[in-house]
């Protein structure tokens, strides 16, 4: 099993110890044997992988390398991908062909970035378990009875599987984070607007955002550095300079100032995560931080306002997918009726036809000032929380999700369960901020995760705090099946 950072691969192409074309070739080869158990990609671009892997060496040769040249990835299958399929893992687009590419997957190619295909997802990025797939549901590579976590489980579980060396991943509630935490990886949700929407099928999209996720800290700076920057082609694409994300990495984190949430410690968290997360904010105390207890005294009503707004933005943006234009739709319909109603009926699975469901009631007369209003009220007062947290200190740090991998079908006749998995990310994208998920050790051979939050565009001291975190730990370099995981 390849077990290569992104920054070993860009060593060993440089140091000509192996081609792309032969890197490339061993992933591809990794995938054919091994991915029929997890489940971790849609669609496979094997051509066309081979012959970018060879553009990146020709390059490389001309003195022309890029950032990431020739380095294997994979892009969730919510970005578009010109002339490949673009299903969002749903039966409504699992005929899509995109006429164009997504601004993510435009700027890492031009980087020079190999893609090894599209990864699986929940449907339309709806889940916290990767079950909802209309492709079925990703396997865990360090236990394959349990979940990978969701939305992006099958970039998580593609990298923790050696199957790519890093992916591109979206979190509307914590869908970098959570699956990040549950398959020993780091993860990376950056600021709303610091990287680009465009072309990135939309969930809800006053939280969608676009991130990396790899085995590293580092490897999260490289692509985050490919990634990010202004689109005029998304209206909340901030025009803001970027750091030197990679250049950043070892900046001296002497006084650094940590607040820990007492919310975060709470009835709920699981024991050996608490103490995993502890030990590692004494790891951040030995290098010369200072931990501060903070109150984010509205953390309880993150999870019912998200329930309220993802929802109601989901009933909106879906409601394009109609049967009339592109996707799915029904065989011989009746009338313009019917065909709306049939071919919504059978091209969306049962947890998107939930959400859309509640989205609409909260959005109907008679209701949007009871409950879409007051949500928003609810999400300034988190947002104010944070604001108020970072007068005081400079990071958050804390547990990304309450248990580990948990059995997969476990939680799929228990929605609340379920929504209950995310109850320390969703805060986290209401307030717009960055956060990063990085391995913190495991419980029973589950990995465990440390969340850093940052505020607003200040990725480079949450990546250089997980970075540093990494150079006194090995969590982030053990792989599934290795002894003392």
């Amino acid at each position: 099993m390849p077990t290569h950072t992104v920054s070993d691969i860009l060593a060993g192409l440089e140091d000509k110890r192996f081609s792309s074309e032969e890197i490339t070739q061993q992933y591809l080869d990794e995938i054919a044997q091994h991915d029929k158990r997890i489940n971790s990609y849609i669609t496979v671009t094997a051509d066309s992988a081979l012959a970018q892997a060879r553009a990146a060496d020709k390059a490389r040769s001309q003195g022309k390398a890029g950032l990431l040249s020739g380095v294997p990835i994979a892009h969730k299958d919510i970005f578009c991908t010109q002339g490949v399929r673009t299903s969002c893992a749903s039966k409504m687009l699992d005929n899509f062909i995109s006429p164009y590419n997504a601004t993510v997957v435009d700027k890492m190619a031009a980087e020079g970035a190999v893609m090894l295909g599209k990864t699986n997802l929940d449907e339309f990025a709806m889940g916290s378990s990767n079950e909802t797939s209309y492709y079925g549901p990703v396997r865990n590579p360090w236990q394959e009875d349990c979940v990978p976590g969701g939305s992006s489980g099958g970039s998580a579980a593609a990298i923790a599987a050696g199957l790519a060396a890093a992916a591109t991943g979206t979190d509307t509630g914590g869908s970098i984070r959570q699956p990040a935490a549950l398959c020993g990886l780091t993860g990376l949700k950056p600021t709303y607007g610091r990287v680009s929407r465009y072309g990135m099928i939309a969930f809800a999209s006053s939280l969608d955002q676009a991130g990396p996720m790899a085995r590293s800290a580092e490897d999260c700076a490289l692509l985050l550095q490919a990634m990010a920057g202004f689109d005029e082609r998304d209206s909340t694409s901030m025009d803001l300079p970027l750091s030197d994300y990679r250049g950043s990495l070892n900046k001296d984190l002497s006084g650094l100032k940590i607040g820990v949430p007492k919310e975060y410690f709470s009835t709920g968290l699981a024991p050996d995560i608490q103490a995993g997360v502890e030990a590692a904010l004494k790891e951040y105390e030995a290098m010369g931080a200072t931990l501060k207890e903070i109150s984010l005294p509205h953390t309880q009503l993150a999870v019912p306002c998200y329930y309220v707004i993802a929802p109601a933005e989901a009933s909106s943006n879906l409601s394009r997918f109609d049967g009339v234009r592109y996707g799915y739709r029904c065989d011989d319909p009746k009338d313009l009726k019917d065909l709306y109603t049939r071919s919504r009926a059978e091209g969306f699975g049962e947890e998107v036809k939930r959400r859309i469901l509640v989205g609409t009631y909260a959005l109907s007369a008679g209701f949007y000032d009871a409950y879409y209003r007051q949500a928003q009220k609810i999400r300034r007062l988190i947002k104010q929380d944070f604001i108020d947290a970072f007068k005081e200190v400079d990071i958050i740090a804390g547990p990304t999700t309450p248990n580990p991998a948990f059995a997969l079908g476990e939680k799929t006749s228990d929605p609340l369960s379920m929504y209950l998995e995310d109850i320390y990310t969703i805060a986290v994208n209401l307030a717009g901020l960055p956060a990063i998920s990085l391995p913190a050790g495991f419980t029973n051979g589950k990995p465990i995760g440390l969340q850093l939050i940052g505020n607003d565009f200040d990725e480079a001291t949450l990546l250089a705090a997980a970075h540093q975190y990494q150079q006194r730990s090995d969590w982030h370099r053990r792989s599934p099946g290795q002894e003392g995981a």
